[in-house]
């Protein structure tokens, strides 16, 4: 009996084990009595069982890692923004109080009524590190003043509001320029809050010594103002679709844009920085594709060639592999001009890309001989004579400080 009763809690050790289960017991022919006792006594227990075998590896689904991706240049355009309405409410002043002083043994105390507190402004900053008027929300509500109290205590003002919004941002008002943006920390006060209510302690005089009156605060000012951003560049890139602005600005700058072989690949303005040896630095803006007929808001139209205006000197990139390279010239400072006159004949240089190509090189002496500027040959994808062009915008940028200094000094002397 106590040999049998041994074997049973030796099997039930067993049948608590995991890795083997009930399976052992199973297998036998021609199971024992103890063997019945114990699965109906593991039913009981409720012992999780299963088949496990150690003869076969464990295959297991090894997940990776979800990390952040590259954002896409469709997912950028939709974090990019460069025209918002806003409509902007000030904040009112608080009402004055009408209160008389209250205290034993003093039973004609006067009037004690304090002045409301005025209401919160709203301001625009310009910040550098702001890249797009997207955080930009369309309505704006500044904080009211808070009323005034017994004991002569003043109402709190309304705190003031600032919007950051990204340096070269034009402020418009019914399509008339209110102010241009154009440096960092510059601000500019858009609505300004009501002024307190006055209280009966103010009207206090020796012909009313216990005055009943006390004033509302009144409303803010409201507005509702339109932002254009404009990007701030040296220099800008000009050309058709496709034509390798994009990779002509992954060449000779720290930019990294999206680069396709298909058309409008660029869907908003990319800002990349040449960085010379004397630490001075020049910002070249990679305009999107001009076709012809932008200046009727075809293609990406008008709300791109804006940007075109804040840039002090322009390059022009040519497809010279494709048949007529010259016409492609000529019809976008046609483009530049119809949208404003004289635009295309600020300072530029002609770059001549995808020299890499055998149509290019056959190309390149017909587009000298049609020309009287200076024409550049470039390629992009190999990155042959960029260092020619990076000196060559350095001469352009210095040609351009040295045209603003002496404008400068002629202004201080007349």
């Amino acid at each position: 009996m106590l040999a049998t009763l041994t074997s049973f809690q030796g099997l039930l050790r067993l049948a608590r084990d995991r890795t083997c289960g009930l399976s052992c017991l199973l297998a036998q022919k021609k199971p024992t009595l103890a063997a019945c006792c114990l699965l109906l006594a593991a039913r009981r227990q409720q012992v999780p069982c299963r088949d496990v075998s150690s003869s076969a590896p464990l295959h297991v689904k090894v997940r990776a890692k979800q990390g952040k991706g590259d954002i896409s240049e469709k997912k950028l355009t939709r974090h990019f923004v460069d025209h918002k309405c806003v409509r902007l409410l000030a904040g009112s002043g608080g009402k004055g109080a009408c209160t008389f002083h209250s205290e034993p043994r003093k039973e004609w105390g006067g009037p004690d009524g304090g002045n409301g507190g005025d209401g919160g402004s709203i301001s625009f900053k310009a910040d550098r590190f702001v890249k797009s008027l997207a955080q930009i929300v369309s309505v704006y509500m500044a904080e009211d003043g808070q009323s005034g109290g017994s004991k002569n205590c003043y109402g709190r003002n309304g705190r003031p509001t600032f919007i950051c919004v990204p340096v070269g941002t034009v402020v418009k008002e019914r399509g008339r320029t209110v102010v241009d943006l154009s440096e960092h920390g510059q601000d500019y006060l858009a609505v300004c809050g009501g002024s307190g209510g006055k209280g009966n302690r103010f009207f206090l005089s020796n012909e009313n010594r216990a005055p009943m009156t006390a004033t509302t605060g009144t409303a803010g000012q409201e507005r509702v103002l339109h932002l254009e951003l404009r990007t701030m560049a040296h220099a800008g890139l000009v050309g058709f679709p496709n034509a390798g602005k994009s990779s002509l600005l992954r060449a000779i700058s720290n930019a990294r844009p999206a680069v396709a072989a298909f058309p409008f690949t660029t869907l908003n303005p990319h800002v990349g920085i040449v960085k010379y040896r004397d630490h001075e630095q020049v910002a070249v803006a990679d305009i999107p594709g001009i076709i012809q007929g932008a200046h009727l808001n075809r293609g990406l139209g008008i709300s791109f060639l804006r940007h075109i205006e804040r840039c002090r000197f322009l390059l022009f990139v040519l497809d010279a592999s494709s048949p007529e390279p010259w016409n492609q010239l000529k019809h976008l400072r046609y483009e530049l001009d119809q949208y404003e006159p004289g635009l295309s004949q600020r300072p530029h240089v002609i770059v001549a890309n995808k020299i890499d190509l055998c149509e290019a090189r056959e190309n390149l002496e017909i587009l000298k001989s049609r020309v009287t500027q200076r024409v550049i040959p470039v390629s992009a994808l190999t990155g042959h004579n960029t260092e020619e062009l990076i000196l060559h915008l350095r001469e352009l940028y210095d040609g351009n400080l040295r045209g603003d200094a002496s404008t400068a000094e002629g202004k201080a002397t007349r």
